[in-house]
């Protein structure tokens, strides 16, 4: 199905909608393939193509809506489906802030060529998906000391995305992703160890090689063999640059608006309050050109813009979509997202942190005896409070030297406390959704021996 079908699809599906009785809907039609190619032991072990047309019609009668999907786009199929939802959305319960965007308000132009959110090149053969799975394992497998590698993969998506709505709103896009990863093992029994390294770009001529992704997987994971428990007590962490942007993460999830307007949230009351150190700035952009979490418009068909979440330290807004806007009795931020399934729900798109003057290895000189954390496992977090706990695993660092791989290990705080504290590096990987640089977090409490 073309993109002008799906358009198609979806302004029938809202029009079947209407003469059905709903007061207002608003659709959205995806359509895509994707090819994934694991090699192991330098020979195929899976290869899998799926390809999927799937649409979603929102329907309100009144301040009730409902939601109904399918994968049949026929005229029968349309008429059915107008008729299923409208007929749910009169026994739901009423939502006083349901709704679509005011006319006015919707995104009137844009340019999604000038976003590169698609690779104009030819999807890639699964011969060619399998010769560059092969390369990388067989990078990793050259290292010595690495006993075998848990699995390499290359793989390609290619998606079609249609949004219409009766408010007069229509739009759509295209979107590209390709991808590889390998993980590799040192050591048998209980001294065995494994790390990872990948990248996935919107542009497969963007993509790392295969040989720099196998040997880096190999590489993190020698640096582990030999792992053992740090002490107990109280030491500064280092957030390596790989998962660093899991603590801003949970910052976003605070100011969600659907936590907020839960009162969900640990920084329910924080609005304008210092947040982060006095310096720093997170700021959302979905306009980054040849970057994943870009997009012209959002689910809603608002414009999406530039904007700071945090400003010199301190809390400047939520995220919101149409619904959490109209519960907080504020203006929406562009920020929601949709599937076929459910209704627009708010999301961040591209996030950057402010980068340090200071490297991440003048950072492990100065935290004189501490940890840094390469990757977690589980994690206990409550929304309310903020009180953070997670298994990770690292490096422990003494005199500002890294002197041992550190497993089994627990590191726990308050993320209030924790984001107050943070001293950015200098090194985020700029062609990344989440741009954040490592993170040392003053003190937090460690369970090892």
């Amino acid at each position: 199905m073309t993109s002008a079908k799906l358009e198609s699809a979806t302004q029938a599906l809202i029009e079947a909608a209407l003469r059905a009785g709903a007061d207002s809907a608003d659709s959205i039609a995806m359509r895509g393939a994707s090819t994934s190619v694991d090699v192991r032991a330098q020979t195929l072990e899976h290869a899998e193509r799926a390809e999927q047309l799937d649409i979603g019609l929102r329907v309100l009668v009144g301040q009730r809506q409902a939601v109904v999907a399918s994968s049949h786009v026929s005229g029968a199929a349309t008429a059915e489906m107008a008729e299923r939802a409208v007929a749910m959305a009169r026994e739901a319960p009423e939502d006083p802030h349901a709704g679509l965007a005011d006319p006015k308000d919707l995104a009137k132009e844009w340019d999604a060529e000038a976003l590169a959110m698609a690779d104009p090149a030819l999807e890639p053969a699964p011969d060619y998906l399998q010769d560059v799975a092969t390369r990388a394992e067989a990078a990793a497998l050259d290292q010595s000391g690495i006993s075998q590698v848990q699995q390499s993969t290359s793989g390609h998506s290619a998606y079609d995305i249609h949004l219409a709505a009766s408010n007069g709103f229509s739009g759509g896009y295209q979107r590209t992703e390709n991808w590889i990863s390998c993980s590799a093992i040192t050591g048998t029994g209980t001294a065995m160890e494994r790390d990872a390294s990948s990248d996935a770009r919107i542009y497969a001529s963007d993509l790392r090689s295969p040989e720099d992704i196998g040997t880096e997987a190999a590489t993190r994971a020698l640096a582990r063999s030999g792992s053992k428990k740090p002490p107990t007590g109280a030491f500064p962490v280092l957030f390596d640059e790989r998962i660093a942007s899991s603590l801003i993460g949970h910052l976003l999830t605070a100011i969600n608006g659907s936590s907020v307007a839960r009162g969900a949230s640990w920084l329910r009351d924080a609005m304008g309050q210092q947040v982060l150190p006095a310096g720093l700035d997170v700021i959302e952009d979905p306009l980054r050109p040849r970057v994943g979490g870009s997009r012209p418009f959002d689910g809603e068909g608002l414009p999406t813009t530039r904007r700071a979440l945090v400003q010199n330290g301190k809390l400047q807004s939520w995220t919101l979509d149409l619904s959490t806007a109209r519960q907080l009795d504020l203006a929406p931020t562009g920020n929601a997202a949709r599937g076929t399934s459910g209704p627009p729900s708010p999301r961040n798109w591209n996030i950057s942190l402010t980068q340090g003057n200071t490297s991440k290895d003048d950072l492990i000189r100065d935290m004189g005896a501490g940890l840094i954390v390469t990757s977690m496992i589980g994690s206990t977090i409550n929304p309310n409070t903020g009180d953070y706990s997670r298994g990770v695993s690292g490096h422990w660092v003494e005199n500002g030297e890294v002197t041992y791989p550190v497993n089994e290990c627990t590191i726990a705080g308050n993320l209030r406390d924790m984001l107050l504290s943070i001293t950015p590096a200098n090194d985020a990987r700029a062609y990344l959704s989440r741009v954040v640089p490592s993170l040392l977090v003053s003190g937090m409490t460690l369970a090892g021996n």
